[in-house]
């Protein structure tokens, strides 16, 4: 009998692949005297988690920097190279994260994705030939514009002055001046990684949607978006490309827009690039039982989320296999998770009722004895054909 497990972190507790390890001990213990084929394959979306779940499963590196978080303090961020050597990937949110800010001190206005540049430069200089970058989980409302400088570009005032950090300054914009942008970036292909389809401008873009989750008035993501709009325009103007109403351009606070206007960048589906890179689809051929999970599984899960992704995977290669999720937690919506995503059975994996913090400091126990439950049961049913 072949399991292939391929879950998503479950935030607070425990990586992908730290919890495909808690499963695949639980369901060992029900085959003590026999040996099943057990894969352990960790996915993720395109949000947090996406790099250790990439570098773990392709025995990869995770590497450090020194960057700037979003207002301008320096940090140590860290990026993976895959076990090829060839790619690597980045969470723009290890530098450029809603992590580096508080109630206090989040601005949208104020806060720049440099320090996602430095990652990407960082990046650079293990001589790559692609990068996955992971969009999502971001305080910044700035177009891009940082990490544009960051690598090298220029963005100019009627004065011919460098424009400040952040998407308040885009309103000064007059130019647009690439050419000491850095050569190895048209010699990597870039992928970005998220599933927002927002544009950058206008009542769906960026500023208005996730703005206000960055501390955002409707006054300043007003005055956000006009800048945005402006931002665009000069882009358009000195680049020629069209970047206001692109979908995904307005993912991170613009970053979408930032790397589809500045790069070779392509947008891809983050759970379909996880699936693409950890060889899901090779590891899922003749399996019998695929295991999935995530901390949370709700209405959301449908719009490409892990367990989604990988339902489908699965529906397609090895449609007779039962897709099984465990979770941390049952949100609304679980009638249509069964209609419409290909999974077939969900399991909260808390065992008792218990504090949040002691669930998530019991969660490795916890999983392992629900996914042994499970093997319990697919090994009495297997009995029965």
């Amino acid at each position: 009998m072949k399991f292939v497990i391929a879950p998503d972190s479950f935030k607070g507790s425990l990586t992908a692949k730290q919890a495909g390890d808690a499963m695949a001990i639980g369901i060992k213990r029900v085959f003590l005297n026999q040996t099943p084929e057990i894969k352990v394959v960790p996915q993720a979306d395109g949000g947090e988690g996406t790099v250790q779940s990439l570098v773990d499963a392709t025995n990869g590196q995770m590497l450090a920097a020194k960057v700037h978080d979003p207002l301008g303090h320096p940090i140590m961020a860290h990026f993976g190279v895959l076990g090829n050597r060839q790619t690597a990937v980045i969470e723009m949110s290890a530098a450029s994260g809603l992590q580096y800010v508080n109630y206090q001190t989040r601005d949208p206005r104020l806060t720049s994705t440099f320090g996602t540049g430095e990652l990407i430069l960082a990046a650079l200089k293990q001589d790559v030939k692609e990068i996955i970058i992971g969009l999502g989980g971001s305080a910044t409302n700035d177009g891009g514009a940082g990490m544009f400088q960051a690598l090298g570009g220029h963005l100019l005032d009627q004065r011919g002055q460098e424009l400040i950090h952040g998407g308040a300054a885009l309103k000064q914009l007059a130019r647009i001046d690439a050419s000491s942008l850095n050569s190895r970036l048209n010699q990597v292909k870039i992928k970005i990684a998220s599933d927002v389809t927002n544009p950058l401008v206008g009542p769906q873009g960026a500023s208005y949607i996730f703005g206000p989750q960055k501390g955002a008035t409707i006054e300043i993501a007003e005055q956000l978006d006009l800048a945005l709009k402006h931002y665009a325009a000069i882009i358009k103007q000195d680049l020629g490309v069209e970047v206001a109403n692109l979908p995904g351009a307005g993912a991170a606070g613009g970053l979408g827009a930032g790397l589809l206007a500045f790069t070779a960048a392509k947008m891809c589906h983050g759970i379909e690039l996880v699936i693409e890179y950890t060889g899901l689809k090779h590891q899922l051929q003749q399996a019998d039982v695929v295991l999935t999970g995530e901390g949370k599984i709700d209405l959301q899960t449908k719009f490409g989320k892990t367990p989604f992704g990988v339902a489908q995977a699965a529906k397609k290669l090895v449609p007779q296999a039962p897709v099984i999720a465990l979770v941390g937690n049952i949100g609304p919506g679980i009638e249509q998770i069964y209609q419409e995503t290909g999974i077939d059975a969900i399991f909260t994996t808390p065992v008792g009722a218990k504090s949040l913090p002691r669930a998530l400091s019991e969660a490795k126990h916890d999983i392992s004895l629900t996914a042994e439950n499970v093997a319990r049961l697919i090994k009495k049913m297997s009995n029965f054909r």
